[in-house]
């Protein structure tokens, strides 16, 4: 009888103490992962690529935003935003600042839905149901966020293409507005990537495999992404839960090959999905999937 009376105890404490860990420790668990990509020429020397996304920022996150100043001591050779910088009106000048470090070095950036949308309350068993209705907070002050990334000198790839020149190698882009909110316009930066460039990335917020499939046919070496939070509550030895977007659970975060080398794109497609280093205010929680910014060394592929 005993066991019956205190397995109902023992289960509300398990719960409760899962909570306080998802909510008060691993979602400020800044963590800092590293991947090598063989996607270079042979012989190529390699070149470092700092991929920051989700930061969903607002002024009180002085953690966050400490943090995210620090990376500049790991020397990247290029920054690479892939967009929900925001979560609130007064959020644009502390994520600038904890930027500035940081555009000393080339980057670039998308923006995406949380750029120009004020999170807002929501029942999270909604992300359980595909094709749900999508309910905008306020509109958020996006253009003065993508003002000053420009003016400090990174290229803006919403809907555009670009170039940059990183280590002395020369690098093509090509980048989306959000898919998730239907507003990528692939039309605009369609075409083959310049096979004559040294690597070749293309940029979007939401990995819809849509996109990224037309990437990969036109050539794009690397895709980098961001948007699902990794899944945000993982189970152990089982995942993510639900990614809110329609790439596999299985590349709901990290580094994967999208497509194999062929006859005509040897080199195949990579991609990487970052879990991102943030989350709604609303849903203030992650578990299993700590927030994260990565550095991608690209190395040679062999001959």
């Amino acid at each position: 009888m005993r066991w019956y009376t205190t397995l109902p105890t023992a289960a509300v404490a398990t719960g409760a103490a899962t909570v306080a860990y998802a909510s008060l420790y691993e979602r400020t668990r800044w963590t800092l992962r590293r991947f090598d990509v063989p996607v270079l020429a042979p012989g190529s020397r390699p070149l470092s690529i700092l991929h920051l996304s989700d930061l969903h920022m607002t002024a009180d996150q002085r953690s966050k935003q400490e943090w995210v100043a620090g990376l500049a001591a790991l020397e990247p050779d290029l920054v690479v935003d892939t967009g929900d910088n925001l979560a609130g009106m007064d959020a644009v000048p502390p994520t600038l600042k904890a930027l500035d470090p940081l555009t000393d070095v080339p980057g670039a950036f998308v923006t995406s839905s949380n750029d120009y949308f004020a999170p807002r309350p929501k029942n999270p068993l909604k992300y359980f149901r595909k094709n749900h209705k999508r309910v905008h907070g306020v509109k958020l002050p996006w253009r003065d966020l993508r003002d000053g990334l420009v003016d400090r000198g990174w290229l803006n790839l919403t809907n555009a293409r670009g170039e940059l020149t990183v280590d002395g190698r020369r690098v093509v882009f090509a980048g989306l507005d959000d898919p998730h909110l239907k507003l990528d316009r692939y039309e605009k930066v369609a075409g083959p990537a310049d096979p004559t460039a040294d690597l070749r990335i293309g940029v979007v917020h939401s990995p819809e495999p849509r996109v990224l499939d037309r990437f990969a046919a036109d050539g794009y070496d690397l895709l980098l992404c961001g948007h699902t939070h990794g899944g945000q509550l993982r189970v152990p030895f089982y995942g993510a839960l639900v990614t809110n977007c329609g790439i596999p659970r299985d590349k709901a975060r990290w580094l994967h090959r999208w497509t194999q080398p062929t006859a005509e794109h040897p080199n195949g497609t990579w991609l990487h999905v970052s879990a991102g280093l943030g989350t709604s205010p609303y849903a203030p929680v992650r578990f299993a999937c700590p927030p994260e910014a990565t550095l991608l060394t690209l190395t040679a592929r062999e001959g």
